[in-house]
């Protein structure tokens, strides 16, 4: 019985369950453009630019390989704009009865598909994800009974699963995790090789015109655009980084330099995300170079547990928590975000540049993410409701099933510990030691008091001060709590104060 296909615009691999599961002779494969999908938060308009235009590439490369396709551009008379809408009038197009899609990466797409499946008019086949290492349901075999769920032990089955890095059972190297050898400040002398960049072709020139008429006021710079949109495209983006970036990664995966947002970093998580790379290449191109001596084991390692450590933990979590996991709120944080998250107009600096250049580029690394912007979140007591949808609209590599894990869990310990062992909570030093930002800066890290003190500084302390009856029993906090104990009332009171202040200051009105 020929069926449609349903392929998500996150979905963009030859080898996607869905496609493997169909036929070409009898199927047809559907891709449309939504508005929904571009607009339930509103998306970056790079990112949107970037999706659309790889999805026009993969149907067009899809047709050449054989398949009927069925692709209903965003400005079709005809488009409801709706998953829902598009598979019926595709079904009715071509007379076909059923549906056949991938496991999706959301779960309100996923509660979509099942209302599809109970109805008898509209049956649906839905594949499982073939593209990660550990399926939801063997993450949550392995969840079972424990009474913490941390990334190091998953991380460590799924070595012993795959083979990767290890030799006779055990860990190349002799450790699991260098990443005690990947915390290096910029060093100025070590040179950074140039991002890799594509000119646009007459596809995305006009996805680009469109995302500018119909998405207008969406966040975000729509040009310079960059992005890889093909997988051959994709495929050349990780080439280079193993070839020109991936010996310095690890030493320097921490590390921040004013004007450098990609610094020794992969940038292939746009990629990743959507299907035009697979976990399984990156994972083995990064192997073959350790094999080949052409990168240091620290750097390896510190990339391999990005992906088949961090990336397929979060989905597992993902999947084993929700729906409940997107309403946790542990620390009880309500503060609306600062009109600075979406302007970047701030004098402190390192926000300005890690905001900046989210701006530009859909994008910031890890670290600005986590101790830049999540670490100012958490301080400030931003509502993680909030930060999880600024999160979600302005990366071009965020969809729900890793964003949320990370921003409620990581981020703004919203959970209460179940992904992190403790909140990723500091003060200015960490950024004055990792970065370039402070020179640059109206507040100083070295000054505690004062108009010219950073504001990381005191809300570190007025963080741990406001949360003392969740925290303090926190065995890794157990050394900051005794440094707490040790200051006076007065200078705990001016702590308090000075925030404060500055809460009520950058607090939307």
């Amino acid at each position: 019985m020929s069926a449609l296909i349903l392929i998500m615009g996150d979905q963009l691999s030859f080898d996607i369950a869905a496609l493997k599961a169909g036929s070409k002779e009898t199927d047809v494969v559907l891709l449309a453009e939504l508005r929904d999908e571009a607009s339930y938060v509103q998306h970056h308009k790079k990112k949107i630019a970037f999706l659309f235009s790889a999805m026009r590439h993969f149907a067009k490369a899809l047709s050449e390989a054989g398949w009927k396709v069925d692709y209903v551009k965003l400005d079709d008379k005809n488009n409801t704009h709706h998953f829902t809408g598009e598979a019926e009038r595709a079904l009715s197009r071509h007379q076909l009865s059923r549906v056949i899609t991938t496991h999706p990466s959301e779960y309100r797409v996923l509660q979509m598909l099942k209302d599809w499946q109970s109805r008898a008019d509209f049956p649906v086949e839905i594949q499982d994800d073939n593209r990660f290492y550990c399926s939801p349901e063997e993450f949550a075999v392995w969840a079972e009974g424990r009474k913490q769920l941390r990334m190091e032990f998953f991380y460590r089955e799924l070595r012993r699963k795959t083979g990767i890095l290890m030799q006779d059972d055990k860990p190349i190297g002799g450790q699991w995790n260098y990443d005690s050898d990947n915390r290096k400040p910029p060093d100025s002398s070590v040179p950074i090789p140039a991002a890799t960049h594509f000119e646009i072709d007459d596809i995305t020139a006009e996805v680009c015109k469109l995302v500018e008429i119909e998405f207008a006021h969406h966040y975000g710079d729509l040009e310079p655009f960059f992005f890889a949109v093909t997988h051959a495209q994709a495929e050349q983006v990780l080439n280079q980084f193993i070839a020109e970036r991936l010996a310095h990664f690890g030493t320097y995966q921490d590390a921040m330099r004013t004007g450098e947002p990609f610094m020794f970093h992969s940038h292939i998580g746009f990629y990743l995300n959507c299907g035009l790379l697979s976990p399984m290449q990156a994972v083995d191109a990064a192997h073959e170079a350790y094999n080949k001596g052409l990168a240091p084991l620290n750097s390896v390692e510190g990339f391999i547990r990005q992906i088949l450590g961090w990336r397929e933990f979060v989905r597992g979590l993902y999947w084993l928590k929700m729906p409940e996991y997107k309403a946790l709120n542990f620390l009880q944080a309500e503060r609306d975000l600062p009109e600075f998250f979406w302007t970047s107009q701030t004098d402190m600096n390192c926000l300005h540049q890690c905001f900046s250049e989210t701006q530009r580029h859909a994008y910031a690394h890890h670290i600005q993410r986590l101790m830049v912007i999540g670490n100012f979140s958490l301080l400030a007591g931003l509502s993680p409701e909030a930060v999880s949808h600024w999160y979600l609209c302005v990366y071009a590599d965020a969809y729900e099933w890793v964003e949320l894990p990370n921003v409620s869990g990581m981020v703004l310990f919203a959970d209460g510990g179940i992904l992190a062992s403790k909140p990723y909570a500091a003060g200015s030093a960490y950024i004055d030691r990792m970065s370039d930002y402070c020179s640059g800066c109206k507040y100083s890290p070295k000054e505690k008091n004062g108009d010219r003190a950073c504001p990381f500084g005191y809300l570190y302390w007025d963080f741990l001060g406001r949360h003392e009856d969740k925290l303090r029993t926190n065995p890794r906090l157990g050394m900051i709590y005794r440094s707490w104990d040790k200051m006076s009332d007065e200078k705990k009171q001016q702590i308090t104060t000075q925030s404060r202040a500055f809460l009520e200051k950058i607090t939307p009105s």
